[in-house]
């Protein structure tokens, strides 16, 4: 009910009923928490957040996967590099190992704040620890470098995406095509429209 209302963005009826669970001794799970989290998070409330983790962790109703990664996805989208690098580093709680998502999570985060050098070193711990990279990890890294002008790189990591069977969706060719127009290379961007009709991706 409570991930219902804030998918329908009914955020304060989702507190308000979250409210009413405790008043009648009904303990939230750790989903329920996530998707209060997430619907604070989404609607811009982060600073209410807090005050949910800390009730998590008075009870000791315990964090994962995606408790982290709400909180990382939300920290990023607000600019909150630094933060959001805190709880990376500090993601040891016990049980819990971070996912693809996780430095995905990361990785976008700090590419869209320019920050390409942190980006890199994250996707370098992504594939030293053997995780299966999906489509969005490489998305998200290949538009570091095209934000940079680093059309040469980011065309060596798309060759590599799909070396290692990770097809490149619309959206990672968007990003490639745009950033080859800008900086007047139209043949390789044309090219690169013609690979993306004839797989049937337009």
């Amino acid at each position: 009910m409570i991930d219902g209302l804030c998918k329908s963005r009914m955020v304060d009826e989702a507190v308000s009923l979250f409210k009413e669970m405790h008043l009648k001794n009904m303990a939230p799970n750790t989903i329920t928490y996530n998707s209060l989290i997430d619907g604070l998070c989404k609607s811009g409330r982060i600073c209410d957040v807090w005050d949910l983790i800390d009730e998590m962790h008075d009870r000791g109703q315990p964090f994962d996967v995606f408790t982290y990664n709400i909180l990382l996805d939300a920290l990023c989208k607000s600019h909150n590099l630094d933060k959001a690098i805190t709880l990376f580093t500090k993601f040891k709680h016990p049980g819990i190992k971070p996912n693809v998502y996780t430095y995905t999570i990361l990785i976008d985060g700090l590419c869209k704040c320019g920050r390409l050098k942190d980006a890199q070193e994250v996707f370098r711990i992504l594939l030293s620890n053997g995780y299966h990279l999906i489509v969005m990890s490489y998305t998200a890294m290949i538009n570091g470098f095209c934000k940079e002008g680093l059309i040469d790189e980011a065309l060596t990591l798309l060759s590599k995406m799909e070396d290692n069977g990770c097809i490149p969706n619309v959206v990672t060719y968007e990003i490639i095509i745009r950033a080859l127009f800008k900086s007047g290379k139209n043949h390789m961007a044309v090219k690169l429209l013609r690979e993306m009709i004839d797989k049937g991706l337009m």
